[in-house]
């Protein structure tokens, strides 16, 4: 299951505070502020999602992910490949070094990534 864009920028600030209240996710948001309620709704959704939960102190509720942000960016970069370019990661890789305006230091560095996973292989 997928984010909408809001409900992933609202499962990054989560992310980052790993626990948070209602004020602190409306407090991480820049003005204008999103209203509670629409808060409280994409909270909702992303609950039935299976994203997030909650543990509830009285009449309040802290909220927590339950998809780690590295498991969620992983299954969406998967899909991108699958979708786009023909489940064929060395079409992706080449798109994203030729698309992107990547310098040659960048470069070098991707290419020891690269290098380092094949040993560790």
């Amino acid at each position: 299951m997928q984010l909408s864009k809001t409900e992933e920028e609202l499962m990054n600030i989560l992310w980052k505070h790993k626990k948070a209240f209602m004020k602190d996710l409306l407090d991480a948001y820049e003005e204008p502020k999103p209203a509670t309620t629409t808060i409280a709704t994409l909270l909702k959704r992303m609950a039935d999602k299976g994203f997030v939960a909650y543990n509830s102190f009285g009449r309040s509720r802290e909220y927590f992910p339950l998809v780690k942000k590295k498991d969620y960016f992983s299954k969406h970069v998967n899909g991108l490949i699958k979708n786009f370019f023909n489940d064929s990661p060395t079409q992706f890789a080449s798109f994203f070094t030729q698309s992107t305006d990547l310098s040659k230091t960048e470069l070098q560095e991707l290419k020891q990534l690269i290098d380092q996973e094949i040993k560790r292989k």
